[in-house]
Parts: C-alpha cells; structure tokens; sequence
C-alpha cells in the first residue's frame, strides 16, 4: 500500500513542500528512510518508532519504505517526524480511508511519548505550504502562534500524535489558532530618550541618523552615555509593518533564536554581540548555513561596542552586507542568501584608556598607543559610517541638576516618521525605503541643492579630503536633514550640520 503526506522543508528562510511517500509490503519487516536525509532524519526512524507504540498503536511488522521527494535536495532537521509517522499509520489502517491529506501540510518532530515538540521555521514552511495551495498547516503546539501570521491558510495547533489522529478521524477536534493582530505586539522596550542626560548633539544625530536608516559612530569617554543612546534608538525607529515583521520573524524563526509564544515580532530588532564573536557569528555560516548577526539584525539595529576590539577579519567582513543590504554564504552543500538591512551603530573609546583628549583626566596612553588603537577600525568601514559624533563627558552641573523630564522617545518618533514619509512621497516607488538606501543614480535624481549649499560641500570635499563614498554619505544625511524640516531643496544649513557630522575623520584618524 502507498500513501502520501505533505510536509515542508526548510533552504534558507524559504520552506519548499516535501512529499513523504510511505510504501508498505507484507515482507520481512525493515524501515528505510531515502530522499537525502541528514543524520536527524535518518534518526526519526527510532522516535517513530517508539511514538507509534507509546501512543497506543503497534508498529506494522512490514517492509516500509518512505521516500522524501523531491530526492535530490538535502533534507535537514527533525521537522519531517510527524509527515513520516502519519504516512505510516495510514498504509496500518489507523487513518480511516476517507480521510484526505491532500490541502492539509505537516511539521513536527516527535517524543518518544508520541508528543510533538517545536521545530524551526515554522513561518517559513507554513508560507510555503500556502503558497503551494494548501489549506491546513498542522504545526507544534509551541510554534502554531508563529505559523498563524502567514494569510490564508488555517493553521492548527498540535500536542500529541494522538490528538491529532482523532482530529483527522473526526473523533475530536483541534481549534484552529487566530493570527495575529499588529496593533496587538509589543513594539516597546520600556528605554527612553527621556532618561539621557545633556548629549544634546548626539541626541541630533541619533534622530537623523533613524530619520534616515545612517549607520553611526560615537566616539567619547568611558561614561558619557553612548551604550545608553544606542540601546535607545530602536524606540525612536518607524514600526514595523507587517511585511517587515514576517521578514524578521522569518529569520529568527529559521535560526531558533525566536521567543517561545511570540506569534510575530513586533518590535525592531536590537542585536549587540560581543567583540570575541567570530565572523562566522558575524555574517553566518556553518556546515547548514544559519543567519548570524547582520541578518539577525534586520530591520533592526546592530549595535558594536568598544568597536576597536572587534578582530578585523569581523569588523572587514561587514563592508558587502553594509552596502548590498544581503549576505550570500556558500558552502558545498549550496548557497544561501539572507536579506541584512539593518543600521549599524558604533561605539569606542578614543584610545585604550578612554582619556586621549579629555579636559581634566589624563591619558595614560602612549601616542604610538592611541594612532595604533585607532587605525584598529580600517578607512573603509569608518567610510561606510554616514554620521561620527564625539560625546564629551558630563561636566557636574549636567550629571547633578534635578531631575528634568527630557523630549521622549515618542516625541522624536513622531518627527521621524515624518521625516520618512515625506521621502517616501517624493520617492514613490522607487524600490528605496530610506535616504540610506540612496545609490549615486538617486542621489543625483532627488537630491536638488541649492548653489550656496553646492558651494559649502564643494569647500568641505576638498578640505577634508572625502572619497566619492564620503561625497555620497554627506549628500544623504544632508537630503535627511531637510525632509526631517519638510524641505525638499537641500539648503546650506543642512549642508553645514551633515557636514559637522562627517568631521572626527582628520582629528582621530588625519
């Protein structure tokens, strides 16, 4: 007897529809697995197995042979347990004969109690599934939340073998999972700008730099507050649409860092890792290559403290994803490409012992000391910055005063949001969802600067001796800093204040 279920594998953040065909004959009884199955799947016999029994029901003393088609793509991880076992209970008769599986898809790995337990990218497969025309995706009680963001398609909640034989049996029934509502996730980490203390010019460049999806730089002392800004910029970012929350959903879901019970991710994400990573953490990789940190950061904020410290061979191997916005990692397995949009956030200090240019401590630093400490982050990344602000020390007076409420996150927010749709109006669609985003080709088509300004960026190129990037980056920030005013002509003040901010590169590294 042959049968036929449906489950759903996973290449990368996109699911592909696995057929399970399960044949079994009255011979010597044996259980073979083929498809190019991965060590978990070859092991799914024994939990099978063992499922089947514990469950109830007696394994078929027959010749079963599953093959997981289409055969010549590789299938990984622990996923395709349930499609197996149900295929199986089929050919032995527990499955009554009417019941079809042809619209339903299934996913999930199995206890040797006949429970079912989570598995990754649920999101990815039930997409998958819909796309391919089912109507059911039959999902891990701890992952359905998660399925359920996907449109049209009903995904059911699982527990047990045995709830979910009953169900497609008619015996008793599963209710199906609501999805999810956007309004309804948490989008807010409880950080506010309210809390920062003076930094009055970073705060300036923290809202451009969201205004317009920058990468950014602070340089300063020990406790001047930049792990405290950055950690505070995700607040006053844009929310997440809906297509960009199944995005990051997505990837998370496929690296298994997304939370148990959280349907979708409504806030954007804020990745900071330590320097000791590797660049395989970094941009991803491995035998089955998962997201690392950049595609973890999609969306989101990638935040690097103490940059220096971070090996070069790391802190190099953001050049690509900073400026394709995808990473492509290749191994000979195959070649998987991960989208990694996201804003990089520098900190550091301005040599080892965090006082070179202090006003009241001295540096204990020797010259050679603090030029090698610097050059530890490499021109061309310090280039791919758009923004580098320094942030002074507080002096007592600032740290000391009562405390006043300062402008809160939700009051920069609101400016940023309107500095982002007066872009998207004047963009349209264009494919650019920010200024940061903007090639040569559109800076020349929506960045009109008036001949004062021209002339005050023409004096600041050859003073500070930019590169054609460096020429582009402050075009950006600029085009930024007037749609954050509602301006559409770039104007010399605006020129001013992105060229202030592009000004550390001849007092750090000159």
């Amino acid at each position: 007897m042959l049968s036929t279920v449906y489950g759903a594998g996973l290449y990368g953040i996109d699911g592909f529809i696995v057929t399970a065909e399960c044949d079994a004959c009255d011979r010597l009884p044996e259980f073979e697995i083929v498809g190019l199955p991965d060590a978990a799947v070859k092991e799914a016999k024994e939990r099978v197995r063992t499922a089947c029994e514990n469950s109830g029901w007696r394994f078929p003393d027959m010749a079963l042979t599953v093959n997981l088609a289409p055969a010549d793509r590789r299938k990984e991880g622990s996923g395709f347990d349930l499609p197996i076992l149900l295929g199986i209970l089929r050919c032995a008769g527990v499955l009554k004969p009417e019941v079809g599986l042809d619209s339903r898809c299934f996913a999930g790995e199995l206890s040797l109690s006949g429970g079912v337990r989570g598995v990754r990218g649920a999101l990815c497969m039930c997409a998958a599934a819909r796309d391919a025309g089912m109507r059911e995706f039959y999902a891990p009680a701890v992952n359905a939340a998660e399925a359920a963001a996907v449109n049209g398609i009903t995904v059911y909640p699982v527990e047990s073998i045995k709830q979910l034989v009953d169900h497609l049996n008619g015996d008793a029934g599963i209710e199906p999972v609501q999805p999810p509502v956007m309004a309804d996730l948490p989008s807010d980490s409880g950080l506010d700008f309210s809390d920062v203390r003076g930094q009055l010019l970073a705060k300036r460049a923290m809202e451009i730099a969201a205004a317009g999806g920058h990468n950014i730089l602070l340089i300063g002392p020990p406790g001047t507050g930049k792990s405290m800004m950055a950690k505070r910029l995700p607040g006053i970012l844009p929310p997440l649409t809906f297509k960009e929350a199944i995005e990051t959903t997505k990837i998370h879901s496929v690296a298994g860092t997304l939370p148990e019970g959280v349907s979708l991710l409504g806030a954007r994400p804020f990745r900071s890792p330590h320097h000791t990573m590797s660049a395989v953490s970094l941009v991803g990789g491995g035998i089955y290559p998962l997201p690392g940190e950049v595609s973890l950061a999609h969306n989101g904020e990638l935040f690097l403290d103490e940059l220096p410290e971070f090996p070069k061979q790391v802190t190099d191997a953001l050049r690509q994803p900073l400026e394709d916005r995808k990473v492509t990692i290749t191994r000979a397995n195959g070649r998987v490409t991960y989208p990694c949009a996201f804003m990089l956030v520098g900190a550091m200090n301005p040599c080892r012992c965090g006082y070179f240019g202090h006003p009241s401590r001295k540096c204990t630093c020797r010259p050679d000391d603090v030029k090698r400490y610097i050059s530890r982050v490499s021109g061309p990344l310090l280039d791919r910055m758009d923004i580098q602000i320094e942030m002074p020390s507080l002096t007592y007076n600032e740290i000391s005063e009562e405390p006043r409420v300062g402008e809160s996150s939700a009051d920069i927010r609101e400016r940023v949001i309107g500095a982002r749709e007066f872009a998207r109006r004047r963009m349209g669609d264009d494919g650019v969802f920010c200024n940061a985003q903007l090639d040569p080709a559109k800076i020349r088509k929506y960045c009109r600067i008036d001949d004062s300004a021209a002339l005050l960026l023409r004096s600041a190129y050859d003073a500070l001796g930019l590169s054609a990037r460096g020429y582009d980056r402050i075009m950006r920030v600029a085009r930024t800093i007037a749609d954050l005013e509602g301006n559409e002509v770039i104007r010399e003040h605006h020129v001013a204040e992105a060229v202030q901010m592009r000004s550390l590169d001849r007092k750090y590294w000159g």
